[in-house]
């Protein structure tokens, strides 16, 4: 029994003490990869693995979230986003006077709601999980699907949304014209006390834009606090860009290529059957996609995947770690819907990572999140 409990550890520290690079025959000591990684120059960091279909010339490695940008039709306004603040907690934008924007997106659970899907209008589940807004001024195209082009056009689709506010937009807009308080608030953001859908629109987008993750580990690390990881950690970040091949989806700061991939769960012939992307554009290619969420604060966002069907994230990298080893649904061959079969991402393969890597992966996709925080919820004006 002594000898077990020895050779467990010994083990794992040769593990944790030097991890392949791409080449088969070449070990990169865990202390160079620390030094490496914690330089603060990423030129100096190790080659990722990038697959084939990956674009070289657009591609983005991971690193510190850089200052939020605004655009120049909607700048930052600190009297603009306190507007859209009250609006994003206002309840009486939906039918029922009950769900607002933060019904689905509470900023004490990661900005969403953990739920696998949100409940709406009276009751009614929606179809996909709820993303969370953290971070979300870096995204290049909202929703899972990807239809709405901006944070201010994503403002408007809840309100219609029959499963979600279900009100009429020309009538959400008349209940804020109502609200006398209101105009304090809108003539402090925009000049005079108009209430118009789009600017209910722009000050909710401002707020959004507001939302941003604090300095994670990983960008203390990253920054130069070499000690912020542990060997384990390390060894995680060398497998996300190398053997992992996370790198490939999660690229950028934000930790997302910005993209859509099929990774093989649209769960073809389900009572939960989803298209994705293919819904938005109706091009075939688009069958079965669905935009890369980030990674960042994703501890805090359970549960996981569009469908919400993943509840921890071993789930999830066990779930790529096979390749995707779902079948193509062959009955379906043949028939009306033949042409509809979703082809999954070449991206995908199976990973061979086995338990230490996987804790290692594991651990540093942790790194990513910081606790949850509390804002102080604005009172609705009267």
């Amino acid at each position: 029994m002594k000898i077990k409990h020895i050779i467990l550890p010994v083990a794992l520290l040769i593990f944790l003490s030097a991890y392949k690079t791409d080449d088969e025959n070449e070990y990169i000591d865990i202390q160079d990869l620390r030094q490496l990684y914690s330089s603060g120059n990423p030129a100096l960091w190790p080659k990722p693995n990038l697959d084939k279909n990956v674009d070289k010339t657009t591609f983005q490695d991971i690193g510190p979230l850089p200052e939020m940008t605004y655009p120049e039709y909607n700048k930052y306004s600190k009297e603009k986003a306190f507007l859209g603040k009250t609006l994003f907690f206002d309840p009486r934008l939906s039918v029922s006077g009950q769900i607002a924007c933060a019904s689905c997106h509470n900023p004490e659970l990661g900005w969403t709601d953990n739920l696998t899907r949100s409940f709406g209008h009276n009751r009614q589940n929606g179809k996909r999980n709820s993303m969370t807004i953290l971070n979300s001024g870096y995204a290049k195209s909202l929703f899972w699907d990807g239809r709405a082009s901006s944070l201010e056009d994503q403002a408007q689709f809840p309100i219609a949304d029959p499963l979600e506010m279900n009100e009429k937009l020309t009538i959400a807009v008349d209940k804020i014209v109502g609200v006398k308080g209101y105009g304090k608030l809108f003539t402090e953001a925009f000049g005079d006390e108009k209430v118009t859908l789009q600017r209910i629109q722009y000050a909710i987008a401002t707020f959004e834009r507001t939302i941003k993750s604090p300095k994670s580990k990983f960008d203390q690390f990253v920054s130069g606090k070499s000690e912020a990881f542990t060997d384990q950690q390390v060894t995680g970040l060398h497998l996300f860009r190398t053997k992992a091949q996370c790198i490939n989806c999660h690229n950028t700061p934000y930790f997302s290529d910005n993209q859509f991939h099929n990774d093989g769960q649209t769960l073809f012939g389900t009572k939960d059957e989803d298209f994705g992307r293919y819904n938005v554009t109706g091009d075939k290619k688009d069958l079965g996609k669905f935009r890369t969420p980030t990674l960042r604060e994703v501890v805090n966002t359970r549960p996981w995947m569009h469908h919400g069907h993943f509840p921890s994230l071993l789930d999830v990298v066990e779930f790529y770690n096979l390749g995707n080893p779902s079948a193509i649904q062959k009955r379906y061959l043949g028939t009306a819907r033949d042409s509809l079969i979703p082809v999954t991402s070449p991206i995908l393969k199976k990973l061979d990572l086995n338990r230490a890597e996987i804790n290692a992966l594991l651990a540093f996709i942790e790194t990513l999140s910081t606790p949850n925080g509390r804002i102080a919820t604005p009172k609705m004006p009267q």
